[in-house]
């Protein structure tokens, strides 16, 4: 078997295979269709001498590309990141192959791929690394970035009455307790914007001061968390609220939901935010 850089790291390869595992359940969830989906991991943390002291790899006879503009908070980092046109299933079966291990170069505006092979990555990284970047700037201790397509959830974005923040949020919460005690943020909303664009990049950015997972309307969610599994639980989460929905609906009747006052009981009992109940 070929050796990898994860074969002496353990540290490292729990980290690389927990996103593999997530990559799995995106797929057999049915919310990463072909190549659909991507993630990044913030991975410094556990990049050892001899990583740092690795050559760049050629792809195209290139070894250095741009992210598009400058990150300055991202000085020194390491990402693990799924590669452009690979699969979330063949990635949970060969995060290597499906993915590869990138440095930040000096002057924070361009990236170079490591190891293990010259996998490039995912085309919505510069909107990831922006995340990545606005994470370490405002302090969080939160390291992954997860985009995906929850069934469900992008469902109720073509409804126009679930097209606002505050909607989506409050009905959500309303279906079931452990929605309100696991995402206590809520569900972000950012109308349709062409994906790739600076423009949903920076929608993206104002929405995620307010929210962990934020919907893109009639295209999937993109999720932070403190690991991968954090923000796939959260969508998860929030996706099954929206399944219980749609289940009341086909019972023949509009779901009544918890009422306000059950729900302030609930952020009661964990100790959670109230701002969106009033």
């Amino acid at each position: 078997m070929k050796k990898t850089v994860l074969d002496s790291r353990p540290q490292l390869a729990a980290c690389i295979g927990e996103c593999a595992e997530v990559a799995g359940y995106l797929w057999e969830k049915g919310w990463a269709e072909r190549n659909g989906g991507n993630m990044t991991f913030n991975v410094t943390d556990l990049i050892d001498n001899d990583l740092r002291l690795l050559p760049a790899l050629e792809y195209n006879g290139r070894t250095e590309f741009s992210i598009g503009k400058s990150l300055p908070h991202l000085t020194g980092c390491w990402f693990y990141a799924k590669g452009t046109g690979r699969r979330m299933r063949d990635l949970a079966r060969d995060p290597m192959q499906g993915g590869c291990i990138i440095r930040i170069t000096d002057d924070c505006a361009h990236y170079e791929m490591v190891a293990d092979a010259p996998v490039l990555p995912t085309s919505e990284l510069p909107s990831h690394l922006a995340l990545q970047d606005y994470l370490i700037g405002s302090g969080s201790k939160y390291k992954a970035t997860l985009h995906t397509h929850p069934i469900e959830l992008v469902a109720l974005s073509h409804i126009r009455r679930f097209c606002s923040s505050e909607e989506l949020t409050r009905t959500l919460w309303s279906m079931i307790p452990e929605t309100l005690a696991f995402a206590p943020l809520g569900l972000g909303f950012i109308p349709f914007t062409n994906p790739g664009t600076v423009e949903l990049a920076d929608a993206t950015l104002k929405e995620i001061a307010h929210y962990d997972v934020v919907l893109w309307e009639k295209h999937g969610t993109v999720a932070v968390g403190s690991d991968m599994m954090d923000a796939f639980d959260q969508t998860d989460v929030l996706n099954k609220a929206a399944c219980i929905y749609r289940a009341a609906l086909a019972f023949g009747s509009e779901p009544e939901g918890m009422t306000d006052a059950q729900m302030k009981g609930i952020q009661d009992l964990f100790h959670l935010p109230k701002e969106r109940l009033g």
